[in-house]
């Protein structure tokens, strides 16, 4: 036997009071519907630097890619991809395509990147990280062959330890550090220390030291400085770094429950490197 309800059966049951109050209701909204509608206007995007025109970073770049030997390799942690405000595609755009190469992921075998690991065995290939093992980039650059190659990972710092300790591929090249007491001019984003840097300044610090030519730190940090200068225009605030925030009392969050991460967080206050 069918017992199923057909679609007008059922709305002959209960239609009358709800077609009712749905009238009144209308009734009330009728002027709303012919109110014009403001359309969502995407604002103009430089086609350059995907940036809007209104702040394009654009004459802030060299109006020709740097010419350097060395090349760089950005290892680049898939969460830094989303970031609104990355500085690896302004370091990109001061340089030739086949002297910044940036490679998306968190592990990286030889069998799916070859050329990778070509590159991580080759004698001439450096990677940047510090370390009690790493020698100074300044002292070994005096020696160093060139043309030479640089692999940089670009993530937080417990991302960038992450992929370094967890892909043995990195672990072949010699490592290497920068000797600076310099602060980072990236001070839209929260740095761990005061020395930290982001990695358009470690790769412009590092170019600068292999090509024998400070003008090219000058460059590359150009346009990170009009990105810094136009946010902080439009309403961003100064990031200190959490080693400062700490010792000065102005860290306003609650601290952490792991020992590991509270144990480092007195070491920034207490000035130990980490």
């Amino acid at each position: 036997m069918e017992t199923a309800v057909t679609g007008s059966e059922e709305s002959g049951v209960a239609e009358g009071p709800v077609e009712e109050a749905a009238e009144r209701e209308d009734g009330g909204c009728e002027g709303l519907w012919e109110l014009p509608v403001e359309r969502c206007v995407r604002r103009a995007e430089c086609g350059r630097c995907s940036r809007p025109q209104k702040v394009c970073l654009c004459p802030f770049f060299p109006v020709h890619p740097l010419k350097v030997s060395t090349c760089l390799y950005i290892i680049q942690h898939p969460a830094e991809e989303s970031r609104v405000l990355r500085t690896v595609p302004l370091l990109a755009a001061c340089l030739p395509g086949d002297k910044c190469k940036v490679l998306i992921g968190r592990r990286f075998g030889e069998d799916r990147y070859p050329e990778l690991a070509a590159v991580c065995r080759n004698s001439s290939t450096l990677i940047l990280y510090p370390g009690a093992e790493a020698a100074n980039l300044e002292e070994l650059a005096l020696i160093f062959p060139s043309p030479s190659t640089i692999i940089i990972i670009d993530g937080t710092w417990s991302q960038a330890k992450d992929i370094f300790y967890k892909n043995s591929l990195f672990r072949l090249p010699k490592q290497v550090q920068l000797k600076t007491s310099i602060s980072s001019q990236y001070v839209i984003r929260t740095q761990p220390t005061n020395t930290c840097l982001s990695t358009l300044e470690c790769a412009a610090i590092a170019l600068a030291i292999m090509e024998k030519n400070d003008g090219i730190q000058e460059t590359i940090l150009r346009p990170l400085q009009a990105l810094c200068s136009f946010q902080l225009q439009h309403g961003a605030q100064i990031h200190h770094s959490k080693e400062h925030l700490l010792k000065n009392g102005l860290y306003d969050k609650p601290m952490p429950k792991n020992k590991r991460k509270l144990r480092r967080m007195e070491l920034l206050v207490n000035n130990v490197k980490i």
